[in-house]
């Protein structure tokens, strides 16, 4: 029993004097020739720029994602005067959300009619001819099994109205 632990100290002494001896010469004038070595500089941090606020202006003009309304000058007269949204109108909810987040997702068919399912604002909407969609006073005037026609009322940047009608097709499976 005494040869184990005169084992356990004498084993690690020994390990340490392997440690302790050696020639380190070599290494010794590695380390001078790195210290007479003359110091490095650091480059200085880049300045940046300081961020310009932008305040975005062109809310009210027409989206340059929508292609642009095309119309003869007779046309746009006559139908200027006619045409105007009904502001006394109390908004429906999907009227608060540009109509290009909405797609059709299916139908629905009972005793009134033909009813649409549309996508879009947080979920899915039934939606009937007459209802009202979208921003720009998009009034539902047809459904049927492949899409929903929608006719908007959008300023023709005179001052009056012009009707733009829209059709949101049924989404195919992927």
């Amino acid at each position: 029993m005494r040869f184990p632990s005169l084992c356990y100290a004498v084993i690690p002494f020994l390990m340490l004097s392997g440690c302790g001896g050696g020639d380190f010469s070599d290494l010794q004038t590695f380390m001078d020739e790195v210290r007479a070595r003359p110091k490095g500089s650091i480059e200085p941090l880049p300045k940046f720029q300081p961020y310009e606020a932008f305040t975005y202006t062109a809310s009210a003009l027409r989206s340059p994602f929508q292609p642009s309304v095309k119309i003869d000058l007779l046309a746009q007269q006559k139908s200027s005067k006619d045409v105007k949204p009904d502001e006394a109108r109390i908004k429906q909810f999907l009227e608060g959300f540009n109509i290009e987040v909405f797609e059709m997702v299916g139908t629905l068919a009972n005793d009134t009619g033909l009813n649409a399912l549309v996508r879009g604002a947080g979920g899915v909407h039934r939606v009937k001819v007459g209802d009202y969609l979208g921003r720009n006073h998009g009034r539902i005037v047809e459904i049927t099994n492949s899409a929903v026609d929608v006719i908007e009322i959008v300023p023709d940047g005179e001052g009056g109205w012009l009707e733009r009608p829209r059709s949101i097709p049924l989404k195919e499976r992927t």
